[in-house]
């Protein structure tokens, strides 16, 4: 296979895998604006309808996420067939692509669950929060495979992202501690709007505080602790890898979003951002992980 074979294979996984981080994105904002039930508690159908008449904007919302969530899922198909189709048996890239397919089919299972179990607007429910944090930790392995699928065409051969360092898997495992906290502080957030940073603070802490309320604590705590240490990681290891540079980077910039995301009692757009450099963190992190490896 030649080079500008894999670039346009690279290429077209960079695309797909950017479309996926908008898709999620999109989902984030259906469950911040409370749009989960605009489609009722159908599913695949909305409202009983495969297109939906005289829809209402939750459902516009709910409907859109579906229609991009279903357009995902044929983009990930044609990248597994573009990669088995130019990249040999057991081939890194062709095992990279199949993960990305099985765990996007888990993903739209994990969301068609969503709305048939009634995960949705006010539900302050344990199965909720649970629910929520598998579908995320589903999410970021998604991204890692997508973006695996991408860097591996043009990364050497000596580069692997298997196995894991026990310094990375430290780093692994409390990112997504923060990123899954950090889902329910946002439920919470949605469920339980404070109209004052004292009065949100105040109402975690009365006695008779729902349990989803008090949970939204853990994730500053969380949060810090899980920064400290990949900013560690990442200075410790900023002169073995480029990425190291990037987790820098993104550890300040993801921390102070969470302080400004707090102060101004979360707004959508700052939900969504920061969600977003979430998944960049993330991604640094597989990138790291990949560079550093020999």
């Amino acid at each position: 296979m030649t080079a500008h074979a894999a670039g346009r294979f690279s290429r077209y996984a960079w695309a797909v895998l950017i479309y996926n981080i908008l898709v999620i994105l999109w989902g984030a904002f259906v469950r911040a604006t409370g749009s989960g039930a605009g489609c009722g508690s159908h599913w695949p159908l909305c409202n009983g309808d495969i297109v939906p008449r005289a829809p209402e904007v939750a459902t516009v919302i709910e409907f859109t996420h579906r229609v991009t969530s279903g357009l995902a899922l044929i983009a990930v198909v044609v990248l597994v067939v573009w990669a088995f189709r130019i990249y040999p048996r057991r081939h890194r890239v062709r095992r990279a692509a199949f993960w990305s397919l099985v765990i996007i089919v888990i993903e739209a299972l994990l969301g068609a669950g969503i709305v048939l179990l009634e995960y949705v607007e006010a539900n302050q429910s344990w199965g909720r929060a649970a629910y929520l944090c598998a579908h995320l930790t589903n999410t970021l392995l998604l991204i890692s495979a997508l973006a695996l699928t991408a860097w591996l065409p043009t990364a050497g051969p000596e580069r692997r992202f298997w196995p894991l360092s026990r310094r990375m898997k430290a780093a692994f495992v409390l990112a997504l501690l923060a990123c899954t906290t950090g889902a329910i502080a946002a439920l919470g957030d949605t469920v339980f709007p404070a109209t004052s940073l004292a009065e949100g603070i105040r109402s975690e802490f009365a006695a008779d505080a729902p349990a989803l309320l008090r949970l939204r604590l853990l994730h500053p705590v969380v949060a810090i602790g899980a920064a400290i240490y990949l900013f560690s990681v990442g200075f410790w290891m900023r002169r073995e890898a480029a990425a190291a540079q990037w987790v820098l980077a993104l550890v300040v910039i993801q921390t102070v979003a969470g302080a400004v995301n707090v102060a101004l009692l979360a707004p959508v757009w700052m939900q969504l951002l920061h969600l977003l450099l979430a998944a960049a963190l993330w991604l640094s992190l597989v990138q790291l992980s990949l560079q550093s490896s020999r």
